[in-house]
């Protein structure tokens, strides 16, 4: 994979923070397949999301996810545009710069994505990706014009946000685990999430009723062990992460949500 920066692991935290079973499925040569249609109201266009980043006392980064409606249709479907946003700040700025910025061209109906743009800028290192997935072929065609095989529905990092929020949790138990079938920098990965129970999160803007998760992580390279990172979303029809706390072997992040406009729902705040 890509090289991944404190930042960006954190963000990338937040944007799975729970995930539908994924099927695995392989595709079948020059095969056309049904595209699926997802029954969801946790999100709409105009939502707006704010985050602010802590590495350790230091205020780190802050990072914005913002929903409109697509301007095109692909394959004749109405399409969402999610457009994600980090970038450093304060102290930190001054030896870390970061300026990231994530995009998906995401299909209203199914709620997966068709394009993935990536563009980062992390202290001398920079990078660029351009995925097109054709998922009624089932193959992504990334910016080496290279073609993978990918199983049905597959998503990138920013659509597999809003996908894990359609989800219904409500008959959830502790110890359930949740899977994605993803596809980020050039490789097929299943990202997994084990549900852990229901708690209230205290943070400097309110109180929020939440469901806690913890990703399944491999352990001893960053993290000890899966419970070192954690993230909370609210109990509501919203579905919206609120925190994600980490510790990692050179220290501790943590990303809260600092604002919030255009909610399909009522948030559970206390």
């Amino acid at each position: 994979m890509a090289r991944k920066s404190v930042l960006a692991l954190a963000g990338a935290c937040l944007l799975s923070f729970g995930f539908a079973q994924g099927t695995g499925d392989k595709p079948k040569k020059d095969q056309v397949y049904p595209l699926r249609t997802v029954e969801h109201n946790a999100f709409k266009a105009g939502e707006k999301l704010t985050y602010i980043l802590h590495y350790g006392l230091l205020n780190a980064g802050e990072a914005t996810l913002e929903l409109k409606e697509g301007d095109r249709e692909i394959q004749g479907r109405k399409i969402l545009h999610a457009t994600g946003k980090g970038r450093s700040v304060g102290a930190f700025k001054a030896f870390y710069k970061v300026d990231d910025l994530y995009e998906t061209y995401m299909d209203a109906e199914g709620v997966f994505p068709w394009v993935f743009i990536r563009r980062v800028e992390e202290g001398d290192y920079s990078f660029s990706q351009d995925y097109l997935y054709m998922q009624h072929r089932r193959q992504v065609t990334t910016q080496e014009k290279k073609t993978f095989d990918v199983p049905a529905h597959v998503q990138d990092m920013l659509s597999a946000f809003y996908f894990a929020r359609t989800l219904d949790f409500s008959n959830a138990q502790p110890g359930q685990e949740y899977t994605i079938d993803c596809f980020m920098d050039n490789e097929y990965w299943p990202l997994r999430m084990r549900y852990v129970g229901k708690e209230t999160v205290k943070l400097r803007n309110g109180r929020y009723r939440c469901l806690k998760f913890q990703p399944i992580v491999q352990e001893g390279r960053i993290f000890k062990t899966n419970e070192d990172l954690n993230v909370w979303i609210t109990d509501d029809g919203n579905h919206i992460p609120v925190l994600a706390q980490a510790k990692v072997l050179v220290g501790s992040i943590k990303m809260e949500l600092s604002g919030y406009e255009g909610l399909a729902h009522p948030i559970a705040k206390e």
